[in-house]
């Protein structure tokens, strides 16, 4: 029998999509094949702390993992002192005689800041180790939705209108923002922060006096912010997989629970309906297909991404809403979705995205030095 792979799964994080990181990566590991890999886990806490852990996996979505984890810890360090410390220490893993052990793939199931936009992939990528996902580069450019906005833009993909506002711009110019508002994108509006995910501090705007209390809510999580244009339309999603040559799942549609597809109704409530495939034109759906492949190859992305569309309503216009590099992977979240009703299911996905990083590897270790 072959050798298993040693994989890592990164869960939690320093951000606020560490909830929802922690339920994702309980429904990858659970979709993983035992007999195909040889599975360890390494949760990040809030604070930043890595924590091996070797528990049951049900304790992920309580948060329980981290007692069990601490409790488990053995007064042993990875390295003897004097011992030169590298990247690979954090995602080492022990094996059976307690020696640590490098690991032939990571996994790094997290979302939003210190684990989408890039810097875990730097430390992986120092570290010589192949990973899940996209590059450090396409990692951030996704991450922050202004330099998405321009990359699309260069590449003729057609978006929503946008106004940028720095956190300490809000209190002194908040007159003034209202009146770009006024003049560029009009109201309602939605509020969101550059650099999060899982509509995290977003807020839809219907008057003007709203303005001031969303923008703060939104300057809780990033620096940068964006005031975007209404697009009153329907809510489209399409998952992508591959590196240099990516396919495109069919076309899915979102119908939220609440006003808008925000963090109760992607994680919390199950109350928003999927439609798999979404009933659109055929001509329609092959126009969201081919722009979620070019948005993808335009910002440098490999692994996987899901795409976020709006059909607008009267005139049946395609728009690009956002582009997720590492997209919830929670047993509601589309993107297993999506794939599984274009014939590839979940256990499969996984098997994919794993081999897709060993080629991504493969490639990036021919483009440098390493001695």
């Amino acid at each position: 029998m072959d050798k298993k792979i040693r994989v890592v799964v990164l869960f939690g994080g320093q951000s606020s999509e560490h909830e929802v990181s922690r339920i994702s990566a309980k429904s990858v590991l659970e979709n993983m094949d035992p007999n195909r890999y040889d599975i360890h886990m390494i949760g990040i806490t809030k604070n930043g702390e890595w924590l091996r852990y070797n528990g049951d996996i049900k304790h992920l979505a309580s948060g329980e993992w981290e007692g069990i984890a601490r409790a488990n810890l053995i007064s042993e360090s990875i390295r003897a002192v004097g011992d030169a410390a590298t990247c690979m220490d954090l995602i080492a893993v022990r094996g059976q005689d307690g020696r640590t052990e490098t690991v032939d793939v990571a996994f790094p199931v997290l979302h939003g800041p210190n684990g989408e936009d890039g810097s875990v992939q730097g430390l992986l990528q120092l570290a010589g180790v192949p990973y899940v996902g996209c590059d450090i580069l396409s990692s951030a450019a996704c991450m922050d939705k202004e330099f998405t906005k321009l990359v699309l833009n260069n590449a003729g993909i057609p978006q929503a209108g946008y106004i940028k506002v720095l956190r300490d711009e809000i209190e002194g110019s908040i007159q003034v923002i209202k009146s770009m508002v006024d003049e560029r994108i009009g109201w309602p509006c939605f509020v969101k922060p550059a650099n999060a995910g899982s509509s995290v501090g977003v807020s839809k705007v219907r008057e003007p006096e709203n303005l001031l209390e969303a923008l703060r809510q939104a300057a809780k999580y990033d620096n940068k912010i964006l005031i975007e244009e209404f697009i009153d339309g329907r809510e489209l999603e399409c998952a992508i997989l591959g590196n240099q040559h990516p396919m495109a799942s069919v076309v899915g549609e979102i119908k939220p629970s609440n006003e808008f597809y925000d963090y109760n109704a992607k994680y919390l409530d199950g109350k928003s309906d999927t439609i798999i495939p979404a009933d659109i034109e055929p001509q329609v759906a092959e126009q969201i297909r081919n722009y979620a492949v070019k948005a993808f190859k335009a910002l440098g992305c490999s692994g996987l991404s899901r795409v976020d569309f709006f059909l607008e309503n009267g005139t049946n216009k395609v728009i690009l809403n956002e582009i997720n590099t590492m997209p919830g992977f929670t047993e509601i979240s589309m993107y297993s979705k999506l794939w599984a009703a274009s014939g590839i299911p979940y256990p499969e996905l996984i098997d994919r995205l794993i081999q897709l990083a060993f080629e991504k590897h493969e490639q990036s270790i021919r483009s440098y030095e390493r001695t």
